[in-house]
């Protein structure tokens, strides 16, 4: 068992571990305009000339959620001072938007590997990719979710004049999309007996290592970490278990025979590689797969995110056993401002040794928020919750949690390398 915990206070007993990110290469050509303005990949603002200001990306045009995107504007007068600005519109139209300070080299080019940000934007110093993980939205409790994964986000960037509090001229814009499915995988609705699902299966004819992937109280079915994780070579069925379609509305019991139907037609699929499947789960659902764990067969490695080692929120019923959901002091929610995720992990690898299993990896990251989510989302800090019915802080650090997210999206896909195939993922598993 592999499970990650974030913590916005108390730093001293853990250490935070940074990767450097893999950084494209030199931007290709910019593509050929097809319009007066917006094109992809690179464009100057409507109206100026060949030589004015524009913006250059690699990849140009379109690149995948979960991997890099560098950034820089070519074209600009020695040591000039410009604001940057990222948008970004979610599918119910709802605004996030990042800003950060820049000024050029001597020679007019500014590239963020290489130029810090200047104090006064959403964040400072070298960060390549800040504009994208510093995404906040204008609606308060409002949190990035991608809910047709078919589709791109389409970001824009724009170039602006100068540093004042208001965007001065306008230099140079440009658009660029995030998709979620790389292409060659494949989307399967799936709705067979009770189980309410979308698998995702890599190019080609497999078998791949399985995985059932559980979100949280948010209910429906998020698909978009599945999506993300079969673009990296994994039959992922993403799960929904309330609150969609003819499942129930609430969460007020739940059946562990649902989950374990939906396990039973994992290992039966002829496209996902025995002898068992892993299961990955984030906040409620990290604890519906801690009892898949412990009571259904076939499950071979379990990553949690900041999940509870008890049964939280709900009655669970299997066969002639049922467990009521541990209680709740609203008045304590305090330490990632959701869950006390630490202790639940120490918990947990405590009762595994005394039960003569293996001690799990538990890898903890200071500074990080309850939703650890894949690579460059924008860190939530207050939403929502479904089962308060009122908004929740959620916790953390905006760039600790971004370089939180890198780090566990790299774990989680070396654990399950390592323990559904036998083989190393070239990504180093063990802390």
């Amino acid at each position: 068992m592999w499970q990650v915990s974030a913590r916005s206070l108390s730093r001293a007993s853990c250490r935070a571990w940074q990767r450097r990110l893999p950084w494209p290469g030199p931007a290709p050509a910019a593509p050929r305009s097809r319009g007066p303005a917006w094109s992809p990949g690179t464009a100057p603002a409507q109206g100026l000339s060949s030589m004015a200001p524009s913006i250059r990306l690699s990849p140009a045009a379109r690149s995948l959620f979960d991997e890099p995107l560098a950034i820089a504007v070519q074209g600009l007068g020695p040591r000039q001072q410009v604001t940057l600005r990222t948008s970004l519109r979610d599918e119910t139209g709802e605004l996030f938007q990042a800003t950060a300070h820049y000024q050029a080299g001597d020679d007019g080019q500014l590239d963020l590997a290489r130029c810090p940000a200047l104090p006064g934007g959403s964040f400072s110093g070298l960060e390549p990719m800040g504009l994208l993980w510093a995404l906040q939205p204008q609606k308060p409790f409002w949190r990035l979710v991608k809910r047709d994964v078919q589709s791109p986000f389409l970001l824009q960037l724009e170039v602006f004049e100068g540093h004042g509090e208001r965007p001065g001229r306008l230099l140079a814009q440009a658009q660029h999309e995030r998709a979620f499915l790389r292409d060659g995988v494949r989307r399967v609705p799936v709705r067979e007996g009770r189980i309410r699902a979308t698998l995702f299966l890599p190019p080609g004819s497999g078998p791949f290592p399985g995985i059932i992937d559980l979100y949280g109280t948010g209910g429906g079915l998020p698909e978009y970490r599945a999506c993300l994780l079969a673009n990296h070579g994994f039959a992922v069925l993403a799960l929904a278990f309330y609150s969609y379609e003819d499942l129930p509305k609430g969460m007020k019991e739940f059946h562990l025979e649902y989950f374990e139907e939906a396990v039973n037609y994992m290992l039966q699929h002829t496209q996902v590689k025995g002898p068992g499947i892993g299961l990955l789960g984030h906040s409620k659902g990290g604890d519906l797969c801690v009892s898949m764990a412990s009571f259904l067969k076939g499950i071979t490695a379990t990553a949690l995110i900041n999940g509870s080692v008890a049964n939280v929120g709900a009655v669970l019923h299997y066969k002639d056993i049922t467990i009521p959901p541990l209680g709740i002091n609203r008045k304590r929610i305090k330490d990632d401002h959701n869950w006390k995720s630490e202790f639940f992990a120490v918990e947990g690898s405590k009762r595994l040794q005394a039960h003569g299993k293996e001690k799990p990896e538990i890898v903890c990251y200071p500074g990080a928020g309850h939703y650890i989510e894949p690579p460059f989302f924008p860190m939530c800090a207050a939403s929502m919750h479904l089962l308060f019915g009122k908004p929740v802080m959620w916790g953390g650090e905006p760039k600790a949690h971004c370089e939180a997210q890198i780090d566990a999206w790299q774990q989680i896909q070396a654990f399950f390398c390592k323990h559904l195939t036998g083989k190393p993922s070239g990504t180093s598993s063990k802390l």
